[in-house]
């Protein structure tokens, strides 16, 4: 006898057991154990509660799976070139990569039917069993600036910016489990706007060479560089940096000491776009310096700003305990800059035209390549020490 079966016998009971007397109810109560193979204090809570579905409403039947194999290993071959994102962005990307994924796929019409109407939802429900969490603490390397403070003033509330150009600037060690001697650092810069992320390595976090990390990727942002938003480091706390913008005509503002959720977006980049990439081994070589500078100015870049989609907060609300958080729809950084009508047209154009010569699963091929070269330049010494 069926599920459906038994509860359409229930209901049929249902009633007439409520109306009964108790020699009765013990009929019907072994009656409906003998059908119903039920054991009889189950049969007992069961007729006395409420019924559970409403009379003549069908029980829900949950929706057969019909999406083929094939659909579903294009999905995932997807996910894994863009880093594992979640089921949102992935299902804009694969909306956005679609002329690549035909050419490196055979797709027939059904099977390109599928992927492109896939939900995210479901996405992430198809791929709930690949996905792995990695629990990595990642701790800072640098200190509060002792000089110059009362000439950086602090940002007290968040940006509401409508034009690209407001940055976040942040550094990211390279010093694997040993913090002492000279090492390797990232100078991160994300766009708070179009999330446009260009970072920069440098050997050593002096003020000279990180001014000159951000005058470097400055050639490569596709808008007018208006404002810069530091921590408290002495990297970004100094004199350097103060005539720096200065000369540049660039805003410089600094966060409170020991607030992190004051630089939001940079801290969340740093994870996305340098811990994921290079670990968190060390490199103490300029050799390895040269390597992934080389990475971020080529290929990383290309792939993360104009083919990956980001998500931004759009409104946070909070209804009693809940906090409910609504996203704007996914788009490139460089959908982003052209969106906003602010960016330079001329670099626009020209990132137009490489997207169209570029294929994200070769440069995802490309990227893997160079980070096992880069993997062979870290250091296999906790410690090396480093002359001046």
């Amino acid at each position: 006898m069926g599920h459906k079966s038994k509860e359409d016998y229930f209901r049929a009971i249902y009633e007439r057991y409520h109306g009964s007397s108790l020699d009765e109810k013990s009929a019907i109560l072994d009656e409906f154990c003998r059908i119903c193979h039920y054991n009889r204090k189950y049969a007992i809570r069961k007729l006395g509660g409420r019924p559970s579905t409403k009379p003549g409403k069908q029980l829900r039947r949950k929706r057969a799976y019909h999406y083929s194999y094939r659909a579903l290993s294009i999905i995932q071959e997807v996910w894994k070139t863009t880093g594992y994102s979640c089921g949102v962005r992935l299902k804009a990307a694969i909306k956005a990569w679609l002329p690549w994924i035909r050419k490196k796929h055979i797709l027939s019409k059904d099977t390109e039917c599928e992927i492109l109407s896939i939900s995210a939802r479901q996405i992430d429900r198809r791929l709930k069993g690949k996905k792995s969490a990695l629990k990595k603490h990642l701790y800072g390397r640098t200190r509060p600036g002792s000089i110059l403070k009362h000439q950086i003033p602090i940002k007290t509330d968040n940006w509401d910016v409508k034009v690209p150009g407001y940055s976040e600037i942040d550094t990211v060690s390279h010093c694997g489990s040993n913090g002492e001697g000279h090492f390797a650092y990232t100078v991160n810069e994300t766009d708070i706007l179009t999330q446009w992320t260009e970072p920069r390595a440098v050997l050593g976090k002096a003020e000279k060479s990180v001014v000159d990390a951000l005058d470097g990727a400055a050639s490569s942002l596709p808008y007018e560089r208006l404002g810069l938003d530091s921590d408290n480091g002495s990297e970004f706390v100094n004199w350097h940096m103060v005539r720096y913008c200065k000369s540049k005509k660039i805003q410089l503002f600094r966060g409170r000491p020991y607030k992190k959720d004051d630089n939001a977006y940079i801290e969340q980049k740093n994870f996305t776009h340098v811990r994921k990439l290079l670990g968190w081994d060390r490199y103490d070589t300029q050799e390895a310096v040269d390597a992934i500078n080389d990475l971020y100015r080529h290929e990383w870049s290309w792939f993360m700003n104009l083919f990956m989609p980001s998500m931004k907060l759009s409104v946070k609300e909070r209804r009693g305990s809940r906090v409910i958080r609504r996203y704007d729809t996914p788009q490139t950084p460089l959908e982003r800059v052209i969106s906003s009508g602010k960016g330079d047209s001329k670099k626009l154009s020209e990132y137009q035209k490489l997207k169209t010569k570029l294929d994200p699963f070769e440069l995802e091929h490309i990227i893997n390549q160079k980070i096992q070269k880069i993997k062979k330049l870290a250091s296999k010494t906790p410690h090396r020490t480093h002359n001046p």
